[in-house]
């Protein structure tokens, strides 16, 4: 690892979704086998996105969700192996706590399966609350009677603005 040329960006439109798609493959168990497809959907709805590229190669990235204020969760932080123990991690996940979207948010969530030690050191604690979830088996029935009633109450709406 001589000669390192490490770059951080929150630029979207500068990750390559073939090389996260290998990052991910390779050194993260719990994302093995995502889609570029869905990969790209995910980042697309993530803000901020940050990646860390060692010259042209892709060697760290994390996202995260937030509504700007009360509540963010960050999502799949990953630093290639080869990069591991050398403070990559820590800043990566620093440097998404300070993008503007997170700053000022009062609490940060995030899911981790083995790295409890990695995030307290970087000042999070294990959450002792109850935590749920819900394993969407898209239950099309469910989405098009959903649709359905958002179509319906579209056309209402549209009604009513004609007659004001």
């Amino acid at each position: 690892m001589n000669d390192l040329q490490i770059k951080f960006s929150d630029r979207k439109s500068e990750i390559d979704l073939y090389q996260l798609q290998e990052l991910l493959n390779v050194s993260a168990f719990w994302a093995k086998g995502r889609s570029i497809e869905d990969l790209d959907i995910a980042i697309a709805n993530s803000e901020p996105v940050i990646s860390v590229c060692d010259r042209d190669r892709l060697i760290g990235f994390a996202r995260a969700t937030s509504d700007g204020i009360y509540r963010a969760t960050i999502w799949d932080v990953v630093i290639h192996a080869e990069y591991q123990h050398s403070g990559l991690g820590s800043n990566l996940v620093e440097t998404v706590l300070r993008h503007p979207r997170m700053r000022s948010v009062e609490h940060v969530y995030l899911m981790t399966t083995h790295q409890q030690g990695f995030y307290e050191k970087i000042g999070f604690q294990t959450n002792s609350s109850t935590t749920m979830v819900l394993h969407n088996q898209a239950n099309h029935a469910f989405v098009s009677a959903t649709e359905v009633q958002l179509q319906e109450s579209s056309k209402q709406f549209r009604a009513m603005s004609a007659e004001c």
